[in-house]
């Protein structure tokens, strides 16, 4: 498949996904929305004659024009047909179909993971649906160590405030808050993967043996670094290896087999990269 085609294939698909998460959770729910979307639910509640799709557009065009200089022409254009596509869409489905009310914190359970599974899906094609979406890219922008999911939280933060003023219902803010969280980690998941990594520092007296065992038993890359003891001052070797969180197990046990006495530390890593890992592309977030 084209790859073109292919990634506008996946941002239509995590764009209709997003609108199927508003209309028939969120909106169904009477659960509080977070971004421009939600913005969009606040004025259709005041304006009842206001439909949610359009309006989310309305109010994404001047956050388009204020950040297209700074997230460059392909990521418009991907995130203007993202944007556009699920608006239109959450209008759509709520014309056509009309989804039964759930108990709210249920909406907002599944409401949340599935609208982090769109947004994930749009995200990981270098686009995203605009609105807060876009605020949260420009901030990428200034804090490339924070992961996408927690960039959102800020704006939709800021949103689901002023829904808790306007709306009056603290049970519908509560439960859109808790599809907040849902939806960052189920967004991070999507983009940065279930398989949570690890790294593990080992120093040995025995370190040849613990190398050429991790390499050939596990065969995982070793990097062997130098070092000294603090107080002792002798000369040290130290074994740096990142392996999935499955594979935990199996490297204690080589190690314990090996030297029982030697200092392990093991370190969560939130994305590794590279040979045996995922790849880097000039588009990850």
């Amino acid at each position: 498949m084209n790859a073109a085609l292919k990634k506008y294939a996946v941002i239509t698909l995590g764009s209709l996904l997003y609108a199927l998460a508003y209309d028939a959770f969120f909106a169904a729910g009477q659960a509080a929305m977070a971004g421009v979307t939600g913005l969009g639910q606040i004025l259709h509640r005041l304006f009842p004659v206001l439909p949610v799709g359009t309006v989310v557009i309305l109010l994404n065009l001047p956050l388009f024009f204020a950040g297209w200089r700074l997230i460059g022409r392909e990521l418009l254009l991907s995130s203007l047909y993202s944007m556009a596509l699920s608006s239109l869409a959450i209008d759509a489905l709520s014309a056509l179909a009309d989804f039964p009310a759930l108990e709210p914190l249920l909406s907002a359970l599944c409401g949340g993971a599935l609208m982090g599974l769109g947004l994930g899906l749009v995200f990981s094609q270098g686009a995203t649906t605009g609105g807060t979406d876009i605020a949260a890219r420009l901030l990428k922008l200034r804090l490339p160590w924070l992961p996408m999911g927690a960039l959102t939280l800020v704006p939709d933060g800021l949103v689901l405030a002023l829904a808790a003023v306007v709306l009056g219902r603290i049970e519908a803010v509560l439960c859109g808050a808790v599809a907040l969280f849902v939806s960052s980690r189920t967004l991070d998941a999507v983009l940065y993967g279930l398989d949570t990594a690890k790294a593990a520092f080992i120093i040995s007296d025995r370190w040849e043996e613990l190398n050429q065992a991790l390499l050939t038993r596990q065969g995982r890359g070793v990097t062997v670094l130098r070092g000294s003891g603090g107080y002792t001052a002798r000369e040290k070797h130290v074994l740096l290896v990142a392996f999935r969180q499955r594979e935990i197990v199996d490297i204690r046990h080589i190690v314990r087999d090996l030297d029982p006495g030697a200092f392990m530390i093991v370190c969560s890593a939130w994305e590794v990269l590279g040979e045996g890992f995922g790849d880097v592309r000039k588009e990850a977030l």
